[in-house]
């Protein structure tokens, strides 16, 4: 089984998901917020989505991580590395619990993973599948240097999809 690694930021920490993650989770996805995530979701459906991000790391060796600031153990978050079966790609994504956004804290958490994926896990491609609705997203994909793939394949047809560059090819 692989557990998530612990990734320290300058301000921030990856680290496994814990139950007490779930509260924050929980509320973000019962939000309307959500709509660009599936949502919005009961707390049961929720707990799913919530235990298939963490579980990822046992079937795939890589999946979500909690994202806590450093200096006070605070969740903010969860920055991820996905592949259910109805993706066609490698995805990166992100969210910022309520309370917690423009802060960047999703764009120091996603830089890390994925550094982390183009380097300690290899990868040669990455996405980002995106709701064309979700502005701040689409502006946080384009800071970390992804750009649109009209002709990539996407799991909800409206979705947009930004491929994120290997760190080779952008240097």
């Amino acid at each position: 089984m692989t557990a998530a690694p612990i990734i320290d930021t300058a301000r921030l920490r990856l680290r496994p998901h814990r139950v007490e993650d779930f509260g924050p989770y929980a509320a973000l996805f019962a939000s309307e917020r959500a709509r660009f995530m599936g949502g919005p979701l009961s707390r049961r459906q929720a707990w799913q989505v919530f235990a298939a991000d963490s579980g990822q790391w046992a079937l795939m060796g890589f999946g979500a991580w909690g994202v806590e600031r450093r200096e006070d153990g605070v969740a903010v978050g969860q920055v991820a590395l996905n592949k259910p079966d109805h993706f066609p790609e490698r995805e990166l994504g992100w969210l910022v619990f309520d309370g917690h956004e423009g802060r960047g804290y999703a764009t120091e958490a996603a830089e890390a993973a994925r550094d982390h994926a183009f380097g300690a896990l290899g990868f040669d491609t990455l996405v980002s599948y995106i709701s064309p609705e979700n502005r701040r997203s689409v502006a946080l994909a384009e800071r970390l240097g992804a750009r649109p793939d009209a002709t990539a394949d996407r799991p909800d047809p409206g979705d947009l999809v930004y491929r994120h560059p290997h760190p080779e090819a952008a240097a």
